[in-house]
């Protein structure tokens, strides 16, 4: 106490002086008009760019989730354009595409949003890491995608992270069809560049043209039909002559990905259920 009373004692002349300077630029602007108006169009020059600079920074901490946003109404969007697609073909008569069956119902998918935290692009086996796990309701066997179009499956969960499969391994299989036509193969990599892939066992009655979209065919129990996967860049002969190679150019930029979706779907979650009740079945019989 004695020290604040000493601190006063030394500096009151010059809280004085601050006081007295308030007081007169108040008096000063409260009641001559000229004054009075060049500080209100003071304060609010200066006031607006405050305003300015908060709302630039809010923006900018908002990116990432307005890109978050984006990205999911991007993939329903696309899951829908493919619907009606396939809607129209069958009013069409297209019985290839007549085939595929019902598409499921859009209600059924439920998106976790979560980053990518490691990613490799150059070699065979690449894996991919991103921060959500087991807790935040991710499971082994689901598909991961982005806001352009597929990424890969989970491989591996834990509690608050997990590891996925992209399609930039050797290993890694997506059912895939021609985007309006119907007609399916199956997506395998077979090393860098990181934006080309293929499309092996694709029949060859089948017809297309180049820069045809190719998305996920619905067969697997990973995507559901209609998530992006490439463009049409270039068509080989298999290697027995019976079916065609294609080579696509991939709608993901592995090298710039940051923010995935993992699929929770119920629909698909019930056919991998039946098909791991049915191949367990297989093994118990064949004992």
């Amino acid at each position: 106490m004695r020290n604040l009373l000493d601190f006063l004692a030394r500096y009151h002349h010059l809280f004085l002086f601050v006081f007295l300077e308030a007081l007169s630029l108040t008096l000063l602007f409260r009641h001559n008009r000229y004054q009075g108006s060049v500080w209100f169009s003071s304060a609010n020059v200066v006031s607006g760019k405050v305003y300015e600079w908060d709302s630039a920074v809010k923006s900018y901490l908002s990116l990432g989730t307005v890109n978050q946003d984006l990205m999911r109404r991007n993939l329903a969007l696309s899951l829908e354009v493919n619907r009606l697609q396939e809607r129209l073909a069958r009013a069409s008569g297209d019985s290839v595409v007549f085939k595929q069956g019902v598409p499921a119902p859009l209600d059924s998918i439920r998106w976790i949003q979560a980053k990518v935290i490691a990613n490799s692009i150059d070699r065979p086996d690449n894996l991919m890491t991103i921060d959500k796990g087991s807790r935040d309701g991710v499971r082994k066997d689901m598909g991961v995608v982005s806001g352009t179009g597929v990424v890969g499956v989970v491989y591996l969960v834990s509690d608050h992270y997990s590891v996925v499969i992209p399609v930039l391994n050797v290993r890694s299989h997506v059912s895939c069809a021609i985007q309006g036509r119907g007609y399916f193969g199956y997506l395998r990599w077979q090393g860098p560049p990181s934006d080309i892939a293929y499309v092996d066992d694709v029949p060859r009655h089948a017809r297309f043209k180049y820069s045809d979209p190719v998305v996920t065919s619905g067969y697997s129990s990973m995507f559901p039909a209609g998530i992006p996967v490439g463009k049409i860049l270039h068509v080989f002969n298999s290697k027995d002559g019976l079916s065609y190679t294609l080579q696509i150019r991939l709608a993901t930029d592995f090298g710039n990905l940051r923010d995935v979706c993992v699929i929770d779907d119920s629909v698909l979650r019930e056919r991998l259920s039946v098909m791991r009740a049915a191949q367990d079945s297989i093994k118990s019989d064949n004992k």
